[in-house]
């Protein structure tokens, strides 16, 4: 059972750049969840971002007002699961989206994301717009 949303590093992008039907599918949503892998692409990203102290402090204020999925053991088994079952699909994923998918699954939140390889992670819910 689903029991939230989190986000991918792409919805963070299109929250930031004000993507209408984005913020129209997260309008029922209280409060959200942000996997750690995410905050760090984005953080990533702002290094070599021109607008890097706007998006910077976006970025804060979304993580404190957002719940912060941190690995533990038990993310440790549910990642072991997802990379085996996606290996035995042959539908490898970029090591930080497996660790991302895995923290969605350990915590029943379901990815807003527009990468559609996600889709191909059993037990994971993921929302487009």
């Amino acid at each position: 059972m689903v029991t939230g949303f989190a986000l991918d590093t792409n919805a963070v992008s299109a929250l930031f750049e004000g993507d209408a039907a984005l913020l129209a599918r997260l309008a029922p949503v209280s409060r959200l969840a942000l996997p750690v892998m995410v905050v760090g692409e984005y953080r990533y990203g702002l290094l070599r971002s021109r607008h890097r102290k706007q998006l910077a402090a976006l970025l804060d204020d979304l993580v404190a007002a957002s719940e912060l999925l941190l690995v533990d053991d038990e993310t440790t088994h549910v990642y072991a699961q997802t990379r085996e079952r996606l290996r035995a699909q042959g539908r490898p994923l970029p090591e930080n989206d497996v660790w991302i998918a895995a923290l969605c699954r350990q915590h029943s939140r379901a990815l807003v994301t527009r990468d559609s390889d996600f889709e191909h992670v059993e037990g994971l819910k993921v929302i487009s717009w």
